[in-house]
């Protein structure tokens, strides 16, 4: 679904770098910046180092004199409004706005029948607070000046005013910060990215090496007189198990071999 963030009025430079990073790392490119204080910002080296990286996304976006240019192909506005208005757009969390959407867009295409009239509604929401249909594909999420926020007749004219769930007592949030979370929850809820591990996957050791290292242990157990041969009980069974649920590597079993050694040569060292 075409996503654009549009930043209204911002004062300071190295906000718009960091908005331009937040929305790099969550897959999204379409920023619009209306009347923003610096008419070079997105050249301005406070901007470039705040980016770090997202520089793709700067050449890209663009700067316009009104909010109308900013919307313009926009089907559904979402105002991010900290402030509560004496009326306007409903106000919703973003995560459970964005589910209600994303459902909304689908029962629009073709071939999807709508849901039974009993259907609940989306936690938090009130059936009369859920807004039209989306007509096109268009999202855009506005962002007011730092110092002033959302104008008010900016917020009158969205479908929605997101209210990040914070910490009642201070619920301030930086105008990146602010960005981040909201491009992270429509990225979730758009499927998001795959988690990629960040260390490579590991070999694990096969059933002969890890018989050879308790046979190892076993000796090394004996020779310290924590083993006795003539009772052994239930330990070399418990510690094969304990072995089998590490799920250990080749090289994890040549360590627990060498400490077996050491325990051998210790042992026989003092006799």
């Amino acid at each position: 679904m075409k996503t654009r963030f549009v930043l209204i009025h911002t004062s300071h430079a190295g906000n718009v770098g960091a908005a331009a990073r937040a929305m790099k790392v969550m897959g999204f490119d379409d920023l619009v910046l209306v009347a923003p204080r610096w008419p070079n910002v997105l050249r301005r080296e406070e901007t470039i180092q705040r980016a770090s990286g997202a520089l793709d996304v700067l050449e890209k976006a663009r700067i316009v004199a009104t909010l109308d240019e900013a919307l313009e192909g926009m089907a559904h506005l979402c105002a991010t409004a900290m402030t509560p208005r004496d009326f306007g757009p409903p106000t919703a969390a973003p995560r459970a706005h964005f589910e209600m959407l994303l459902k909304r867009e689908l029962l629009t295409q073709p071939g999807i029948a709508p849901a039974p009239e009993n259907t609940p509604s989306v936690a938090g929401l009130a059936p009369a607070a859920e807004p039209a249909p989306v007509a096109g594909t268009g999202v855009a999420f506005l962002f007011g000046s730092e110092r002033f926020g959302m104008a008010n007749e900016d917020v009158y004219r969205c479908h929605v005013a997101l209210s990040i769930p914070t910490n009642p007592g201070f619920g301030s949030l930086n105008l990146g910060a602010a960005i981040q979370v909201i491009a992270y929850e429509w990225r979730m809820a758009l499927g998001g990215f795959p988690v990629q591990d960040a260390t490579p996957g590991r070999a694990l050791a096969d059933a002969a090496q890890v018989a050879g290292m308790l046979t190892h242990w076993e000796r090394a157990l004996t020779e310290i007189g924590f083993l006795d041969p003539a009772a052994p009980k239930k330990l070399l069974p418990r510690l094969n198990q304990l072995f089998n649920r590490a799920q250990l590597s080749p090289e994890e079993i040549h360590i627990l071999r060498g400490v077996a050694k050491a325990m051998i040569e210790t042992a026989q060292a003092k006799r």
